[in-house]
């Protein structure tokens, strides 16, 4: 039977190891390649102090899934006049766990505890396997964004 909690700062080693299997397996990063040094501790540390919710599917003691949803807190608009938006990412399910609802699951309660929260909207960046479960929970694209990434 999968479990499905709301990971605590307890649950630190269990966030890193999935965090690492996500990225891992979404970049086509081989196994026996290591992260920097910076994106480890970066990322301790947002799982430690940053605005954020984790869902972690466990299937004994082994994490299967994962799926975080980031607060943000922006200026109030008309639209949204708390200010309160969120975004989410690292929806994770291993391999061999797929198309079981897992991820489903997992977006479901982060959505419903977002909106307990006074969250207003919700956004994502999609994969393509993804898309379909975001459609079928309401998500839909968007034109209005544009993004400036830095370059390095």
């Amino acid at each position: 039977m999968i479990e499905y909690r709301i990971a605590t700062k307890e649950d630190m080693e269990l966030l890193m190891d999935s965090r690492l299997e996500m990225l891992h397996v979404v970049n086509h990063i081989s196994e026996d390649e290591s992260f920097s040094d910076e994106l480890l501790a970066y990322s301790r540390e947002y799982f430690e102090n940053g605005d954020q919710t984790t869902v972690l599917a466990l299937d004994g003691e082994r994490v299967i899934g994962c799926a975080t949803l980031c607060y943000i807190r922006m200026m109030p608009t008309y639209s949204h006049p708390a200010g309160k938006r969120a975004h989410l990412m690292n929806v994770y399910t291993a391999e061999a766990f797929r198309r079981q609802g897992i991820a489903e699951r997992m977006v479901t309660m982060l959505i419903e505890g977002a909106w307990d929260r006074g969250v207003t909207e919700i956004s994502l960046d999609a994969t393509e396997m993804g898309r379909p479960l975001y459609e079928k929970l309401g998500f839909t694209g968007s034109t209005e964004c544009m993004v400036l990434v830095r370059s390095t």
